[in-house]
């Protein structure tokens, strides 16, 4: 028999993604069903993780949860939708319900601890990596294995994605029970290793619509939104996947913008219409366009998720042009050393005729950093101790 350990704790890291075919509108709320296809990147963990802490012991007497060091509420129905489903998985890789054969009970109480490297809820993807990191920590403590994407996808819809790296598909599946709403991978994160991203966070506050109530709002009351799940998003998911195989960047780029432009445009048709994007996130979209029509093709593509911060997609060797355009688009208040942030980027000089033609009208400070990143892997388990969350008390071991 076993030997029944007194504490048993994990620790995993799982990454951010960023849709490039827009998810947005559920068909059963409980079960976390959507109403289309979605198509999205993993971002990679270096630059942006959630960092989550697992730990069972049967000398704990409650379930409890610290989110960046702050103790919440740990009934929270989808978080619980999770931990159940886990266990249940759990009991049935056991064979029913041999608990004295486990190294690991049950019945134990549970402490999770959860960090963000990025701010939370600012249209960062935070709830897609939170819970994919939660459902890989809890799949591991309880010796899971196999697909936990359905499970992922109980507690944020986007965290289905964030259990693979690269490029990956949640699939809208037709079944009820949802047991084929399942994501996969269309490709690994080192198909296409020119592709870079900028993060241009604008705002780091909570948005004052959560995507949950957006949803529900859009769903009921936006014709074009009901168009666009069943007339526009299967065609454009065929085609983004092609573009994505043959590393076509002006397929990708066009269609990653035309793709968030209509999201918005659905959020706009919801009644009362939501607004996500702000007078900067416009700014930047006319940037952008600018800058492409000087070159005369895409060189970069945004893409907004459900709040201002924008996400650029571009190729290595437009990076450092760009990153000056943003610079001198949106002078630096005060942290000039540390407006970007993430991988190098080289320096540029930019020709006095792209200035005249694409900085037109400076905005200083609006932009209060810039991430650039790349595409990366899923989730990840983290072998070093020290690197827990938690102490061997259960308790934090430090505040964020």
């Amino acid at each position: 028999m076993a030997e029944e350990r007194a504490l048993a704790m994990v620790t995993c890291t799982a990454p951010v993604n960023i849709a490039v075919i827009k998810y947005w509108g559920k068909r059963d709320n409980d079960l976390i069903l959507p109403i289309n296809s979605s198509l999205s990147v993993t971002l990679h963990q270096d630059q942006l993780k959630t960092t989550t802490t697992a730990a069972a012991s049967r000398d704990f007497t409650e379930d409890r949860l610290w989110l960046n060091g702050e103790e919440a509420d740990v009934g929270h129905p989808r978080l619980q939708a999770c931990l159940r489903e886990v266990r249940r998985l759990a009991r049935k890789r056991r064979g029913g319900s041999a608990e004295d054969a486990a190294p690991l009970s049950l019945s134990y109480k549970i402490h999770i601890a959860t960090e963000n490297n990025f701010p939370t809820a600012a249209g960062l993807a935070s709830s897609a990596a939170g819970y994919a990191c939660l459902v890989s920590a809890l799949a591991r403590l309880y010796g899971v294995e196999g697909e936990l994407s359905e499970v992922a996808r109980r507690g944020s819809g986007s965290a289905c994605r964030s259990m693979f790296g690269g490029f990956v598909q949640w699939q809208r599946g037709e079944r009820p029970d949802g047991r084929d709403s399942l994501a996969h991978q269309v490709a690994p994160e080192t198909h296409w290793p020119e592709l870079r991203v900028l993060v241009l966070v604008v705002s780091g506050e909570k948005k004052q619509v959560g995507s949950t109530a957006g949803m529900q709002t859009s769903v009921a009351t936006s014709p074009l939104l009901k168009h666009r799940a069943e007339a526009v998003v299967p065609e454009r998911l065929a085609l983004m996947m092609r573009h994505i195989r043959e590393r076509d960047f002006e397929g990708f780029g066009q269609l990653a913008m035309q793709d968030s432009n209509q999201f918005h445009a659905t959020c706009l048709d919801t009644f009362p219409p939501i607004f996500y994007l702000n007078d900067l996130s416009r700014h930047i979209i006319a940037l952008a366009h600018r800058f492409n029509a000087h070159h005369g093709r895409t060189k970069v593509a945004y893409t907004f998720d459900a709040g201002p911060n924008a996400v650029i997609f571009t190729l290595a060797d437009t990076v450092a042009e760009f990153v000056e355009v943003v610079r001198r688009s949106f002078p630096p208040a005060a942290n000039g050393d540390q407006f970007v942030r993430g991988l190098p980027v080289g320096s540029a000089s930019l020709p006095e005729e792209l200035l005249a033609a694409v900085v037109t009208e400076p905005v200083a400070g609006a932009v209060r950093y810039i991430l650039h990143t790349k595409p990366g892997p899923g989730p990840q388990l983290v072998d070093d101790p020290s690197q827990h969350l938690l102490g061997e008390d259960g308790l934090p071991r430090r505040c964020a």
